[in-house]
């Protein structure tokens, strides 16, 4: 259901009703209007009902397949992404250390610059090959695929 593409099961109720209070008058209002938010009720149950049991039905395959979700996010790996994210800390290392530098002097520009190279050492060790195919092979046991 969309603002510009309306349903037109609802679009054929909202005409009917609103002939119905043309016809019965404004004291019957209240009961009509009562009566068409119970179908736009009914209609939004039904629609949010459906979403849900084909969200499930996905989750049910791609857990049956073993595969990673569509939606998952794919982590970063790889060079591309090392500098990436090198670039990025060293653009949001100037206010970061602003920050600190004026808050806390020395001793918080020092944590500052430790968490950023913490971020950055981390973040490159995971796409060394040889971090990579430990970690594989450490998610193939915990799966009983090691053979």
């Amino acid at each position: 259901m969309d603002a510009r593409h309306p349903d037109p099961e609802l679009r054929k109720e909202l005409d009917a009703t609103l002939r119905t209070r043309g016809e019965l008058g404004p004291e019957y209002e209240s009961e009509l209007v009562d009566s068409f938010l119970e179908k736009v009720d009914r209609r939004l149950e039904s629609v949010i009902e459906r979403r849900v049991r084909r969200a499930v039905a996905e989750q049910q395959v791609v857990l049956a397949h073993g595969a990673r979700s569509p939606r998952e996010p794919v982590a970063w790996e790889g060079p591309g992404a090392v500098f990436a994210l090198a670039a990025i800390s060293l653009v949001l290392a100037i206010p970061l250390s602003a920050i600190a530098g004026d808050n806390a002097g020395l001793p918080g520009l020092l944590v500052c610059w430790a968490g950023i190279f913490g971020v950055n050492a981390v973040h490159a060790t995971r796409s060394l090959p040889w971090s990579r195919s430990r970690r594989e092979g450490r998610d193939a046991a915990a799966e009983g695929w090691d053979d």
